[in-house]
């Protein structure tokens, strides 16, 4: 069981109302959110063991490593795909946001962080 000092901030409180009320580990949580331009894909639990979670590789990369796929040419170049497990059997399409950690895509790019909330 991984026990926190008394923390702040908004997933801090979670943590600490959850406790308060007899739940070993209160929050499990993936979430992905966006400004528009940017997306941030977040993985996180109480237990430090949260459910998977993934995100495409840039789509440029795709079409060269999978021609065949039709989807891929329908779609933009900068798009991609945030799910909890990867959605069909393309080894090299996929990046795991790491346990305890997020992505961060934007134009031209993308960026695992380790996520340590406060």
């Amino acid at each position: 069981m991984i026990r926190r000092e008394r923390s702040s901030g908004w997933l801090g409180w979670f943590e600490d109302t959850g406790h308060r009320h007899g739940a070993e580990y209160p929050l499990q949580m993936t979430i992905a959110t966006t400004n528009g331009e940017s997306v941030w894909a977040f993985r996180y639990s109480s237990e430090g063991r949260s459910r998977s979670l993934y995100y495409s590789r840039d789509v440029r990369t795709l079409r060269e490593l999978y021609p065949e796929r039709p989807l891929l040419h329908e779609v933009s170049d900068e798009t991609r795909i945030i799910v909890s497990e990867p959605l069909v059997d393309l080894a090299e399409a996929w990046n795991e946001v790491p346990e305890l950690g997020y992505g961060h895509i934007r134009e031209g790019g993308h960026e695992l962080h380790a996520f340590h909330p406060r």
